[in-house]
């Protein structure tokens, strides 16, 4: 949405939450140059802002977590801090190195441009992230359509953005990682139209 800037209600912000990071970020962070949005158009990298948002975490931690080498791991890092989505939070001297500790500049990113030209990119996400385990049960979507108003449209996507900030601000628990989409979109449907 052109010129869509998120208004947080007062109650949504992490100090009111049960899970607070242990370090500061801010509450947005604009994605908008299209390095930027390369910078998020990996997999890896999208798995390392997700750790982030539990934790500051070292390189080699992260490497750990993602099973992956840590100087593979380092390369992603360095590229979402020239991207200004992660920054040393802290460091600490161990023997004779200095550990860094990278953490997330925001706790939600804005695509500024709907994520380049395809504005579901996330749907791609949840495509291919997504685990459906018969008898369980999640994934629970659900969709719906109305003819409303374009204002009336934006108040759902602030009050979704909130509902997105309680959902990763809750304490951290369980085994397993949940995701959540959640989006309003102009359809391409017929409408009626107002009643004669």
């Amino acid at each position: 949405m052109k010129g869509f800037e998120p208004r947080l209600a007062p109650d949504a912000s992490a100090a009111n939450s049960g899970h607070v990071v242990d370090y500061d970020m801010d509450e947005y962070v604009r994605a908008d140059s299209p390095e930027q949005l390369r910078a998020l158009g990996n997999v890896t990298r999208e798995e390392i802002l997700s750790l982030l948002s539990e934790r500051a975490a070292t390189t080699s931690q992260l490497a750990v977590a993602l099973g992956k080498p840590k100087g593979s791991v380092g390369y992603h890092v360095k590229v979402l801090e020239q991207a200004g989505f992660v920054h040393v939070v802290r460091t600490n001297k161990v023997r004779a190195m200095t550990e860094k500790y990278y953490g997330r500049t925001a706790r939600t990113i804005i695509f500024g441009k709907a994520g380049g030209n395809d504005p579901f990119f996330m749907l791609d996400d949840v495509r291919r992230e997504g685990v459906a385990v018969e008898g369980e049960p999640l994934p629970m979507f659900t969709m719906r359509r109305a003819r409303i108003s374009e204002e009336r449209a934006v108040e759902f996507t602030e009050r979704l953005l909130e509902l997105a900030g309680e959902f990763i601000d809750l304490p951290r628990e369980g085994d397993r990682m949940f995701g959540l989409v959640a989006g309003v979109y102009p359809t391409n449907l017929p409408s009626l139209g107002d009643d004669e």
